[in-house]
C-alpha cells in the first residue's frame, strides 16, 4: 500500500494517479508492492532526520528507510519540497518532473540500484528519465 503524509503546506493534487504509477514501476522492475510511506516535508524537517538517523549534516531532497524483504518493496521515503522546488531551477526542469524524478529515485534504490559511482549513477538517471516516461501511460 502506498500512503502520502504531509508534514508542511503541500499536497500532491492526483494521489491515485502518483500511487498507480510508482505501482506500475514498482511491477516494471519485478518487484512486488509492500508498504510504502511517502512523508513530504521541508528542508528543515529533513535536515534533523539527516543528522539523527543518518549523522549528516546537510540538506538533501530525499530520504529513504528501506524496510524490503525479498522482492517485496516497504520503506518510508522522505522528500523535502524545498530541495525538490531549489533543484528543479538549478536543472532547469518543471517542479513536477523533478518531484516524479525524486518520487520514483527511493523506489529504484529499494529495487536495488545504486548511485555511488559514475556508472550506477549514470543508469539511475537513465531509469528515472525511463520510469517518469510511464507516468503519462494510459492506464
Amino acid at each position: 500500500m502506498i500512503s502520502f503524509n504531509y508534514e508542511l503546506d503541500f499536497k500532491l493534487d492526483n494521489e491515485e494517479d502518483f500511487s498507480s504509477w510508482i505501482s506500475r514501476v514498482i511491477s516494471s522492475e519485478n518487484k512486488k508492492e509492500g508498504d510504502l510511506n511517502y512523508v513530504f516535508c521541508d528542508d528543515e524537517y529533513l535536515l534533523e532526520i539527516n543528522r539523527q538517523y543518518l549523522d549528516h549534516d546537510y540538506y538533501t531532497d530525499i530520504i529513504s528507510f528501506d524496510y524490503s524483504v525479498g522482492n517485496e518493496l516497504h520503506g518510508d521515503l522522505f522528500i523535502s519540497i524545498d530541495r525538490v522546488k531549489e533543484n528543479a531551477s538549478d536543472f532547469e526542469v518543471s517542479f513536477d518532473e523533478e518531484l516524479k524524478r525524486v518520487i520514483i529515485h527511493g523506489i529504484l534504490h529499494y529495487a536495488g540500484y545504486k548511485d555511488k559511482s559514475v556508472d550506477d549513477e549514470l543508469l539511475m538517471r537513465q531509469k528515472e528519465d525511463e520510469k517518469i516516461k510511464m507516468f503519462h501511460v494510459e492506464h
